[in-house]
C-alpha cells in the first residue's frame, strides 16, 4: 500500500521537474529568438534600411552589426538570470 504513495510522489516530482525544464527551455527559446532577430535581422538583413537612421553619429545598421547585438546579448544574460531566479523560486529549486 505504501509503494503506491511513493509512486505518486515520484510521478509528481517527475512532472514538476518536466514543468520546470519546459519553462526553462521556453524562456531560453524566447531569448534566443530576440537575440537572433537583433543580431541577424537588424545587423544583416535590415542593415541597408536601418542605415538611413543614425545613432550618436553612426548609421543604425552599422551600429547594430557592431555594437547593438553585443549590448542586446549582455542585457539578455541579465534577463535570463533574473527570470531563472523567479522560476527557481516558483518551482522550489535551490542552487
Amino acid at each position: 500500500m505504501q509503494s503506491g504513495v511513493g509512486r505518486t510522489e515520484a510521478s509528481e516530482d517527475v512532472a514538476r521537474r518536466r514543468s520546470y525544464w519546459r519553462a526553462n527551455l521556453k524562456l531560453l527559446a524566447k531569448l534566443l529568438v530576440i537575440w537572433f532577430v537583433v543580431s541577424f535581422g537588424a545587423g544583416i538583413l535590415l542593415e541597408d534600411w536601418l542605415n538611413q537612421f543614425t545613432v550618436l553619429g553612426f548609421k543604425l545598421g552599422f551600429w547594430f552589426a557592431q555594437q547593438g547585438s553585443i549590448f542586446t546579448f549582455v542585457v539578455l544574460i541579465f534577463v535570463y538570470a533574473r527570470r531563472m531566479k523567479q522560476l527557481d523560486r516558483a518551482f522550489g529549486v535551490e542552487d
